[in-house]
């Protein structure tokens, strides 16, 4: 075992390579000699061919989560899971009081007393450093039915130490949730996480899927669990002084990562987040469903997993776990999504080098040319395609399966990342190997949005491994002497949403991953921006630019809740528990009997019978928003006439102008995303971030699809020039643009749309082709757009700096200037502060200091100290802010949708931005990348 740790000294990637390093997704290297020799035939080495079939995209969990409750509503025959964390209370529909049948336990319950078969694999978690609880998810779903049946993997087995002892002294007034993890030793860490196999189980299994009687699958970056619902519009307020059964995001659901993390999932109350005082964060994500012969792939993976951990874990446990058998066809899948008699596995290779020549087919007919052998045709004013002349302007219509009968499908492939710790299998890292062969036949245009952007462009950069951004560098230098029109915009969190103040001690893992992103974007001389300037390239922002979300709310503190509070003698926050409590417990809220009302406490009854009391008094009490998100959208109320009052009120001077100032929120719009989009023609969605952890294959285990849409042409223009896209990924990255920069409407939790269902209920996506809104994002390189683009950004950052003081932030080039742009200004809920003693000692010595200087020097008094403005909770209003709340609102009337810039130059002149006075061990080093 110690020869393990031996080989950390030369790279935690030896431990899986045997010493000898293999050097993964290096750009024109051929690795095929170290994976399975019957994956070499497929494109990017994949275990999977080449296939097809049909797509939907989801952005956000509102919809995406409403599609899967459809779907799980009509499963007969069988339900697959893989999650990286599964939360049994998750409601799939909001708000929860009127939606407990679509909580994810009842509907999987239901499915089971409908004889379906449910089986449902989860990462197990180490518990001292991650907070999932798979243990509760897998008692709390098997005992629900005998049909449901749970798998944790892996098993993090302690290598012969006494796990206690060995431990003690290194979690001693620590926190390994805050990443106190990077000062613990190797052989703690190694204790911690277990071997198995001589291989130590550092990494984790990170994808999301759900398959429905092999007939339709999701997938993509939403596991089913607390923290990822949320709308297009993205509230993080939800105080309902109004009415309690409003609440959208119950017990745990309503999570602000920055201020705290989860913690015992299974007891909702243990919430410690005052949604009176804080925000929640916000959820950026996008998923997909999927039918036709791509599904055969996903059920080919998820039953290779469910076995090899059978055969590893319970084949000797009598508890009824059994292996699942391969299916030999679809038999009851409907004949227009797989042909009749088609086997499961047939349609494999039969489009390879075929996707431009279908391109240039396509387009010749949307000019006016002839007809099309293979049955594509112009677009029809439905969004359809038909035989007719004319095409569709403005309107929401589909794209997709053309309306004469013909079956035209997505080309989409399935990758992954795996090896023998995760599925027993040779290293696999296809993913990768896809997203360097999309950067680096890229012709235009790249989009990459993505929870991590930890990459390298030589060996220099180790640990980090994986070449991706080498990829990056070579397509814009081509694209650089060639004179060629390439650009690429990369969306990422500000942040990565682990709790604390960025200065505090705890923070050194959140430091350190920043660290690594910054060296591989813009510090360094192998840095992407580094290389490109080392290369000619002297500005490389022409050609890549790097953007975060954030956005803004109001919680509904207003006046009618301390109206209800006092004439009930209930705490507004003491009622919600209550509600969340029933909630936790299964409150039907269909009902409105006295038998339901009583498992509800009488705190909620007191303060609901109040609340509408105060109603019938004053009814413009409850005319105050629960949320003003709606404001940064299209078409959306302007804020500054949302009134604190009652919409269209007057705004306040005084104590109620304090109250509402008070009540203003912001926080990063953390992207959760693992999407890439090239030329609007090819697309990669699934689990993989961009960082080694998810790309290198021998780390944690990952799914995506390639998806490529020839057979649907939409006629466009890149740089202003004709260019055909395919209408899936046009759709979806002009989707996403619209949204990031407030070009869709707020998006109403309670009223679906056809987006809303899966794609075998409604095929493809609603999506207004050339309306007013869409021609602004149609083309991604046109003049027009990128001053839209990036005029949004630059205007929402200065709105926020100047609002909130927001960090990561340009203002804050140093230790100093961050203490004097946000560390005096703010507090974070749960950390340690001096306490007012101490402050009064502080400034008590730094005026005798003062006024010595001044009598040794002139003999006359010193000029007064100004008073301090005291702080207030990280993600409030700076203190003192001129102009009070009509200013403040003025201000935010300003921002649009949710895109700022990213600040490069924050901490810029930090030379160790992670390792100040601390150094990460040479084995956490790698775990954060």
């Amino acid at each position: 075992m110690q020869s393990i740790f031996r080989k950390v000294e030369g790279g935690i990637d030896n431990i899986f390579t045997g010493g000898e390093r293999h050097s993964h997704t290096h750009h024109g290297y051929n690795c095929a000699e170290s994976h399975s020799e019957e994956h070499n035939g497929n494109r990017f080495q994949s275990f999977a061919p080449q296939t097809t079939g049909h797509a939907k995209w989801y952005v956000d969990g509102c919809s995406y989560f409403w599609a899967v409750s459809e779907a799980l509503v009509q499963a007969r025959e069988t339900i697959y899971i893989l999650d990286w964390w599964l939360s049994p209370e998750l409601y799939l529909r909001r708000p929860p009081s009127r939606n407990e049948q679509y909580r994810l336990d009842n509907m999987l319950k239901a499915a089971a007393e409908r004889g379906v078969q449910v089986r449902v694999i989860v990462y197990k978690e180490v518990p001292q450093a991650l907070t999932l609880n798979s243990e509760h998810t897998k008692h709390a779903l098997e005992a629900l039915h005998p049909n449901i049946r749970v798998f944790r993997h892996p098993d993090h087995l302690p290598s012969g130490h006494d796990f206690q002892a060995d431990l003690e002294s290194a979690f001693k007034n620590m926190n390994l949730r805050t990443f106190d993890l990077s000062k613990l030793g190797k052989d703690a860490l190694k204790t911690l996480y277990g071997t198995s196999d001589d291989m130590v189980l550092y990494w984790a299994h990170h994808e999301k899927l759900c398959i429905i009687d092999n007939h339709i699958a999701f997938m993509g970056g939403l596991d089913l669990c607390f923290g990822r619902w949320d709308t297009n519009s993205h509230p993080i307020a939800d105080a309902h002084p109004e009415n309690l059964d409003d609440i959208l995001f119950p017990g745990q659901d309503y999570n602000n990562a920055r201020v705290y993390d989860f913690e015992d999932v299974d007891k909702w109350e243990n919430n410690k987040l005052d949604r009176t005082k804080s925000s929640r964060m916000g959820w950026s994500d996008i998923s997909i469903s999927l039918s036709g012969h791509i599904v055969a792939s996903l059920v080919s993976h998820f039953i290779d997993r469910w076995n090899y951990i059978y055969s590893g874990k319970y084949v000797s446990r009598n508890e009824g776990y059994e292996k699942i058998p391969v299916p030999l066809r679809l038999h009851h899948v409907p004949e227009s999504f797989i042909g009749a008699g088609e086997s499961i596995y047939e349609g494999g290779q039969r489009f390879v080098g075929g996707l431009e020549r279908r391109f240039h087919h396509g387009m010749g007919h949307l000019l006016g040319g002839g007809d099309d052998e293979e049955g594509g045709g112009e677009r029809s004013r439905d969004g359809g395609y038909s035989h007719g002349h004319g095409h569709g302007h403005g309107g929401e219509h589909n794209y997709g399966p053309p309306q004469d009968g013909n079956d035209t499908k997505l080309h989409i492939q399935l990758t992954r990342s795996c090896c023998e710790w995760s599925s027993g299998h040779k290293i696999e890292h296809s993913i990768a190997n896809a997203y360097i062969s999309a950067i680096t036949n890229a012709e235009h245009f790249v989009y990459i949005e993505n929870q991590f952007f930890i990459t390298a462009t030589s060996d220099d950069q180790h640990p980090v491994s994986n070449k991706i951004g080498r990829a990056i560098v070579q397509r814009i230098l081509r694209a650089h002497r060639n004179g060629e029109q390439f650009g690429m915009i990369v969306c990422m969190p500000a942040v990565p949403g682990f709790a604390g103040d960025l200065h505090a001690d705890g923070a050194l893992g959140t430091r350190a991953i920043m660290e690594y992103q910054y060296n591989s974007i813009s510090r360094g001389k192998n840095s992407i921006y580094g290389a490109l300037v080392a290369n000619g390239v002297q500005d490389p922002q022409r050609y890549l630019r790097f953007y975060n979300l954030r956005n803004y709310d109001r919680i509904n503190t207003a006046p009618l809740m301390s109206r209800a509070e006092k004439a009930s003698g209930v705490a507004y926050e003491a009622a919600r528990r209550e509600f969340d409590d029933a909630v936790e417990s299964g409150y039907d809220g269909y009902r409105r009997d006295e038998e339901v009302h009583s498992e509800l406490g009488d705190n909620y009854h007191r303060y609901q019978a109040a609340a509408a009391g105060a109603l019938r008094d004053q009814p413009d009490l409850g005319k105050t928003a629960d949320t003003v998100s709606s404001s940064y959208m299209d078409g959306g109320p302007d804020l500054t006439k949302r009134g604190w009052m009652g919409e269209g009120a007057p705004g306040l001077t005084g104590n109620g102008g304090e109250a509402e100032l008070a009540a203003f929120v912001s926080e990063e719009l953390y992207i959760h995303t693992k999407v890439l989009i090239a030329d609007d023609r090819l697309v990669i969605v699934g689990s993989a971030n961009l960082n080694d952890r998810s790309q290198l294959g021998s780390h944690d285990s990952e799914i995506a699809v390639i998806i490529e849409d020839p057979e649907h042409p939409v006629a466009s223009t890149m740089g202003g020039h004709p260019y055909v896209v395919g209408a899936f990924p046009s759709s979806l990255r002009r989707q996403i643009f619209r949204k990031h920069i407030g070009l869709l409407p707020d998006q109403r939790w309670d009223q679906p749309t056809p987006n809303f269902l899966p794609v075998t209920m409604a095929p493809t996506n609603m999506y207004d082709w050339e309306s007013p809104a869409d021609r602004l994002v149609a083309d991604p390189l046109s003049a027009n757009f990128t001053r839209l683009w990036q005029n949004t950004a630059a205007t929402n950052t200065a709105v926020f700096d100047d609002v909130f003081h927001c960090v990561p932030s340009d203002r804050a080039r140093n230790w100093a200037e961050y203490d004097s742009y946000f560390s005096q200004h703010f507090s974070m809920p749960g950390a340690k502060e001096d306490t007012d003693a101490k402050l009064k000692d502080k400034e008590k010595k730094e005026k005798e200091k003062l006024s010595a200087a001044f009598d040794h020097v002139s003999g006359t008094p010193p000029p007064p100290v100004s008073p301090k403005q005291p702080k207030v909770e990280y993600g409030h209003v700076v203190p003192g802010y001129p102009g009070g709340v009509e200013a403040v609102k003025a201000r935010l009337a300003e921002v649009r949708g949710n895109l700022v810039e990213m600040p490069l130059q924050f901490l810029v002149e930090v030379k160790d931005l992670a390792k100040e006075g601390l150094t990460l061990n040479s084995l956490t080093d790698e775990l954060y990348t």
